[in-house]
């Protein structure tokens, strides 16, 4: 600015007028920019959560709120909800002309009494389900939990879950639910570990293990956590509940640990045993559960989308026969009204409780699933879409829980050299047995060893390549399976159960080592132990551990003890050793590991199982273990291959020290961790390569060969090898015994996919087997060719398919082909392509619930899907098509009536029926043929059964089409032509006449209408 400016600005005094610029413009949009600040959404961002010190913060409130409205916003919402479809506010525009006097047509109650009894009824559904939601939430938020303060006597106050906040320590007791996302700080437990079902997380029912911070684990009471100054500085969050990076610091320095999602608890998920303390990080809509809630999408049925195609129809010809009218009456005078009077007389040609009684029809048709006796157990979830079962062509089915049990059973175990099986299972036992000797005298010589100072990590005898004694092969395999896992031994009734061990060493020469475990229960000595785990792989693997003489009778967060049997009952082994580290399995890297150290002689060791896909490239080479994992997979078995590899001190010291410090990363946690871990897994001693099957649900069989029948093709989309789907896909009859198969092992070019698509082409009636990494490529490149070829073909595999393509395999499917798919699973990884499909069928299977509750219909297993859809699926929809077409029918013939008697009276426009006749006419008098037509069945249920081919005229969609619809036009317009000239016949010389010999007609019609069936297409 220069001086004359200044001056000037000096001299004049500042008033409204000359103030810059600048200063209005700021001015003038304070408030908008306040408003934006107060209502722009919150800024996800990582935090820092402080222990012992107060959070000044602000976050999110606890409060669960899914409530749709409330008192101010109910009426409006839920009027503009229903006004936005097309039939609701056509008739709200019709009823509100009844207040217009020139163009009044009769009372105002025959538009407004239909209306209004449609909206009575959707209001007062939408205010109970309303209210439901609105005391579910308030239960839920005045659920009281202990919150440790340091100004209560007591030590803790009772707070509602509501008023929880970001930084508040609460004690969660034994099957509570946890109130919020929390890092769990102590546990009952002294090893720090607590277990938590997380079934209304991820649907899976098995119980999982969180630890506790170690340091506050140390403490002796939850009143010391408040004299603590620390801190977690946790990251931002996010809906990915198998994932968390957090790190815990002490203000001093003294204490720095890494924090992963196993010291975490989910809100939502139960404590399942014990007591967890725990400081809350997220609240609200921050925690894991609702930021996973995604809403899936809104599914209308083909059959509601077609009829609201033929109502747009109507509609145009509302408008066309009024114009009709109009231009055979002429243009003169105000012409409007009474072009706008003949829309509103022949406005019932559209009629509106065409959604009350299909809406009703719905309703029964799900009651009628749910409550059939020989599909027992099936949920409804979804009224909306029953008619969807009806028309399927595309079945999408996951394999392993859907099409087998998800019950596993160890059946094989190779060993390089030679394999076992259920029939020599008991010389691998007895060669256990025999080696029970040595193992007692090696725990014997390691004891006298260390006692008398000598080195006490020397390994154990048979463990060195010289000295392996018979049977050494089956004793390393057993035990790695019996300690390499996530297994833990849980009893049902810990109070009166208990587990000792006596461990004695006498120095006489005939005094020999006891090592005893004496498991107690009431009246009982035998005890049949049971195990949690996250997968049944596992707990099949260490069943059959136990089954050999090998068993699991304790584990903790630090500890895991087995017990040898011997050929003396009361002498059994016990064999201690102490866990340092565990590598969880995941997706990503398909294996888990474990590191023990055997306590007795000190030695480490690290155990790695995985997939033969993974674990091929770790062990150290061999001949055998590609064969023999493609013979066993052809078998129908899930194999896994077992390793090991010894450890020094200082290779583990190594180890310990950059794995701690890549826990401690806070950017690229993950890689930094994977890549020491990674440097541990080469080289590695091939111990065993094991068979697990998962048995086939009952009548799988003849489910598919009537799904196949009725026209129905069935793709298989699983995560499972190549070789297990396709053996899954024969032993369950998918792909025919004498049925060509086309594999499309490993496309990875598009060279590749164009050859391997040529060769397909070439063989007709060929099923298809193909992986998620081929589909990939085929879909990269040749998607409608593809496409083209998969759809035609009589079965289709996917295999290692994530959740991802099974959801883009459905789409596709949707997009190219225009048919309905129909999508069943039962795992969390089915989720998605449920609620793509558009009817999606979940069933309640040992994975748990997620797929039950995410679908549109739940069974308890797959065998009722034949019986869902050739069934209740062809009912509901030839019911519906009927049902539509009479209730359009009972528009249009009404709509003739009163066309015909505008002609014949000089194209006068006044009404022909009035008052309760029209009320009447749409609900009381013709309400028999609507249940009639609800109820009544062309076919038996074992008639549907017998001949599936019944069902296949159906995807074509011939109840319901624009044929139909004009075939019932000309039969409307032929019988109200028939009544109503019938009608000017007989009538004498008053009008009532007319009105009571062609509304006598009318009703007798529809009347006998209702009871012939066959002539609406359903017979």
């Amino acid at each position: 600015m220069d001086d004359a400016t200044s001056q000037n600005s000096a001299a004049t005094p500042m008033t409204r007028e000359n103030i810059p610029l600048l200063n209005r413009q700021r001015n003038r949009w304070y408030l908008f920019s306040c408003w934006r600040k107060w209502f722009r959404p919150r800024e996800l961002r990582a935090r820092t959560v402080n222990l012992g010190r107060v959070n000044t913060e602000k976050f999110p409130p606890n409060e669960i709120r899914n409530q749709k409205y409330n008192f101010i916003t109910f009426l409006p919402l839920v009027l503009f909800e229903q006004f936005r479809f097309f039939l609701n506010l056509y008739f709200l525009l019709m009823a509100l002309s009844q207040f217009i006097p020139d163009i009044r047509i009769g009372y105002p109650y025959t538009y407004w009494g239909p209306l209004g009894f449609v909206l009575m009824v959707t209001i007062c559904r939408e205010a109970v389900d309303d209210l439901r939601r609105h005391q579910r939430d308030h239960e839920v938020n005045s659920q009281k939990y202990k919150r440790l303060s340091s100004t209560n006597i007591s030590g803790y106050e009772m707070v509602p879950s509501s008023k929880l906040k970001v930084g508040d320590v609460i004690i969660v007791e034994k099957n509570e639910r946890v109130p919020a996302d929390l890092i769990l700080l102590r546990t009952s437990d002294r090893s720090g570990s607590v277990f938590v079902r997380t079934d209304q997380l991820d649907g899976e029912t098995d119980w999982k293990p969180r630890l506790a911070v170690p340091y506050t684990q140390k403490l002796s009471r939850d009143s010391e956590l408040h004299s603590i100054d620390a801190s977690f500085y946790v990251e931002k969050p996010q809906n990915d509940i198998h994932s968390f990076i957090a790190t815990f610091c002490m203000a001093d320095g003294s204490e720095d640990t890494g924090l992963s999602v196993e010291n975490t608890l989910w809100a939502n998920t139960v404590v399942a045993a014990g007591t967890a303390t725990g400081i809350v990080i997220y609240t609200g809509c921050e925690t894991r559960s609702v930021m996973n809630n995604s809403q899936p999408r809104s599914k209308v049925g083909l059959l509601d989308m077609e009829i609201n195609g033929l109502t747009k129809v109507l509609f145009c010809a509302v408008l066309g026969l009024s114009l009709v009218m109009m231009m055979l009456k002429g243009f003169g005078g105000p012409w409007y009204r009474y072009m706008f009077r003949f829309v509103l007389l022949f406005s019932y040609i559209i009629p509106i409780s065409l959604r009350v009684n299909l809406d009703m029809g719905k309703a029964f048709y799900s009651w009628q699933m749910q409550n059939d006796s020989n599909i027992q157990g099936t949920v409804v979830r979804s009224t909306t879409i029953p008619e969807e079962l009806g028309r399927i062509s595309y079945v999408l089915t996951d394999k392993t829980g859907t099409l087998t049990q998800n019950e596993m059973v160890f059946k094989k175990i190779h060993l390089g050299i030679v394999s076992h099986d259920a029939d020599t299972f008991h010389h691998i036992g007895q060669m256990i047995q025999k080696l029970s000797g040595n193992i007692l005298q090696q725990q014997q010589g390691s004891l006298s060893s260390s006692s008398s100072g000598g080195d006490s990590t020397k390994p154990m005898m048979f463990g060195n390549r010289m000295r392996r004694p018979e049977g050494w092969r089956e004793w390393e395999a057993v035990r790695a399976l019996a300690l390499c896992h996530n297994v833990t031994p849980v009893s049902d009734d810990e109070d009166n159960r208990s587990v000792s061990t006596a461990s004695t060493v006498t120095g006489g020469n005939n005094s020999p080592t006891k090592s005893v475990i004496n498991i107690e229960a009431p009246g009982s000595t035998d005890t049949e132990h049971q195990y949690q785990a996250a997968s049944p792989d596992e707990i099949a693997l260490v069943k059959w551990t136990e089954q050999v003489g090998l068993t699991l009778i304790a584990r903790d967060l630090n500890t895991m003890t087995l017990q040898v049997k011997t050929p003396s009952e009361d002498n059994d082994i016990l064999l201690h050793y102490q866990i340092l580290q565990l590598f969880p399995f995941t997706s990503e890297s398909k294996r888990m590991g474990i590191i023990v150290r055997e306590s007795k002689t000190g030695q480490i060791t690290f155990y790695l199982k995985g997939a033969d896909v993974v674990m091929s490239s770790i062990v150290q080479y061999n001949d055998w273990l590609s064969e023999e994992s493609g013979n066993m997979a052809r078998e129908g078995l899930r194999t896994l291959v077992v390793a090991k590899k010894v450890l020094t001190e200082e290779q583990y010291s190594d180890f310990e020290t950059r794995y701690n410090a890549a826990r401690l990363s806070i950017t690229d946690r993950v890689a930094k961790v994977a890549a020491v871990t990674e440097s541990l897994e080469r080289e590695l001693e091939l111990l065993c390569l094991t068979g697990v099957e998962d048995r086939l649900q009952e009548n799988v069989r003849p489910t598919l060969e009537l799904l196949r029948n009725a026209g129905v093709r069935v793709w298989m989309l699983t995560g499972d090898k190549l070789e297990t789907a396709c053996c899954i896909a024969k032993s369950s009859q998918l792909i025919g015994r004498n049925q060509g198969l086309h594999v499309l092992r490993s496309v990875k070019t598009r060279t590749d996919a164009h050859q391997e698509l040529n060769s397909f082409r070439r063989k007709q009636g060929h099923a298809l087997v193909i992986s998620g990494e081929s589909l990939e490529v085929c879909l990269q490149y040749y998607r409608p060719e593809f496409l083209e070829l998969a759809t035609a073909s009589p079965a289709v595999v996917c295999c290692r398919c994530s959740p991802t393509q099974k959801a883009q395999v459905v789409a596709l499917i949707q997009k190219h082909t225009g048919k309905r798919t129909c999508a069943v699973g039962d795992g969390g990884n089915d989720v998605s392509m449920i609620q793509q499909a558009d009817a999606g069928v979940g069933i309640e299977g040992r994975e748990g619930r997620q797929a039950s509750l995410a679908g549109d219909f739940s069974i308890p297993q797959f065998s009722h899907i034949a019986k869902l859809l050739l069934i209740h699926g062809r009912r509901s929809y030839k019911r519906s098509a009927a049902l539509s077409q009479f209730v359009i029918h009972r528009g249009l013939i009404i709509t003739t009536l009163q066309a015909v008697f505008s002609a014949v009276f000089y194209l006068s426009s006044v009404a022909l029926y009035q008052g309760f006749l029209m009320v009447g006419y749409s609900t009381l008098y013709t309400m028999f043929p609507v249940f009639s037509l609800v109820l009544d069945q062309d076919i038996t249920s074992e008639t549907a059964v017998t001949y599936p081919e019944l069902y296949k005229d159906l995807s074509k969609g011939r109840s319901l089409s624009y044929k139909t619809f004009f075939i019932w036009v000309l039969i409307s317009i032929y019988q109200g032509g028939v009544i109503m000239y019938g009608a000017l016949i007989l009538f004498v010389d008053e009008f009532i006449h007319i009105v009571a010999i062609s509304f006598s007609a009318l009703i007798m019609t529809e009347l006998i209408m209702g009871l012939s069936p066959c002539v609406l297409g359903i017979g």
